[in-house]
């Protein structure tokens, strides 16, 4: 695989803007090309690090995002002093475009004994090179916890008509009210929100924890149908995943990401038994051109985090970090 560079980036969109606007009847809606880093990570910023910022982990977050220069980053299950820790280290690198906005959080439980320290929210949070417009924070269908999920959302203002959200999606099998399961239904609220922003004309990068593997069948309806292979078929929507095109990981779905023992074996699970459930969605009308999606190791370098049967003593996390790079048309 070739990585996209941020040289050609800029380029990309001035020369595409530039030949559109030269165009017999080009109109003020015409499309333009812009390509993506994205990087997203589900840290279990409570579960194994108990709120703290001083133990590796956003040191080894912030330095990833460093590395390769990440456009668009998302995190899931982080504490609210780990997001402001994470933002000073960004701002202090000066990896933000503009220093005063480029971050949003959303909250997923309030300051809850046991929770962050108890005295911290805990959510959702997104970064952005580009400055962003107005974040949209959707409640998303309740689970029987006292957990509220949600999507955040926001516009990139420097590049209008692109947007880029995150989600975490509760593992919850139980029906609901409305003869659904708590999982089915969240996940059809966010693909119905995405088709909402589509409709508007808008081009949408999605990237969070699903809890769902990519051959489920609760994905099917994300799933394009133009991705049929022998480890996931059956598909019937509008989105490809940025890692499913690697014929070296398990085609069509994908290198894992998250340890312990999967819900269901992966369909690889001879070569890989761990799953895959962090994704990155792009609607397939809306990419222009090859892409690409990895899964990064866990760091081991985070104190104060021992030794369990699903990862080594030192783990940063309990998910791989998941990026990828894709061209979007916007307009």
């Amino acid at each position: 695989m070739v990585p996209f560079r941020h040289l050609g980036r800029s380029f990309l969109i001035t020369l595409c803007a530039a030949v559109i606007a030269l165009s017999p009847g080009a109109s003020a809606s015409a499309e333009v090309t812009a390509t993506f880093d994205v990087w997203h990570w589900n840290v279990a910023g409570n579960k194994m690090h108990h709120g703290s910022t001083t133990n590796g982990m956003v040191a080894r977050a912030v330095a990833s995002i460093l590395e390769d220069d990440r456009d668009l980053v998302a995190f899931n299950e982080l504490c609210w002093g780990q997001y402001k820790a994470i933002q000073s280290a960004l701002g202090s690198a000066g990896w933000p475009d503009d220093s005063t906005n480029y971050s949003r959080f959303a909250t997923i439980l309030g300051p809850t004994s046991g929770v962050c320290n108890g005295s911290e929210d805990f959510g959702n949070a997104i970064f952005s090179k580009q400055p962003l417009g107005p974040a949209s924070r959707f409640t998303l269908p309740p689970d029987g916890t006292r957990e509220q999920r949600n999507l955040l959302c926001a516009g990139l203002l420097t590049t209008p008509g692109a947007r880029f959200c995150t989600t975490h999606i509760t593992t919850s099998n139980v029906i609901a009210d409305n003869g659904q399961k708590h999982n089915v239904n969240q996940l059809n609220f966010v693909l119905d929100q995405m088709e909402a922003y589509r409709a508007a004309g808008e081009t949408v990068i999605i990237a969070g924890d699903f809890n769902a593997q990519p051959d489920y069948g609760r994905l099917n309806n994300w799933y394009s149908s133009s991705l049929s292979t022998a480890h996931n078929g059956n598909n019937t929507g509008h989105y490809r995943e940025l890692d499913d095109n690697d014929p070296a990981q398990c085609l069509g779905y994908g290198e894992w990401t998250a340890t312990g023992t999967p819900g269901d074996a992966p369909p690889c699970a001879n070569a890989e038994p761990h799953a895959k459930i962090d994704l990155i969605f792009v609607r397939d009308d809306r990419i222009a051109g090859p892409y690409y999606g990895d899964s990064r190791p866990i760091p081991t370098a985070c104190t104060g985090i021992p030794a369990t049967p699903a990862y080594p003593a030192g783990s940063c996390s309990d998910h791989r970090m998941m990026t990828g790079t894709v061209p979007v048309l916007i307009g």
